[in-house]
């Protein structure tokens, strides 16, 4: 005996919707990721390991 039911109810609305959110998730933090990558600091003025640092790591154990 065949249901008549229809093939797309609501659960299957719901999960293409829950599919389709986390694929927008992924798709804009895969993009913020990569630019993020593209505008790093290049010129060499940021960390560096001197020997204020050297002293915070031994007293924290790093």
């Amino acid at each position: 005996m065949k249901s008549n039911k229809p093939l797309n109810g609501r659960r299957d609305f719901l999960k293409g919707a829950a599919i389709t959110a986390a694929a927008a998730t992924v798709a804009a933090t895969v993009s913020k990721t990569v630019s993020a990558d593209e505008k790093m600091n290049t010129t060499g003025s940021g960390y560096q390991k001197t020997k204020h640092v050297k002293t915070y790591y031994e007293t924290a154990r790093f």
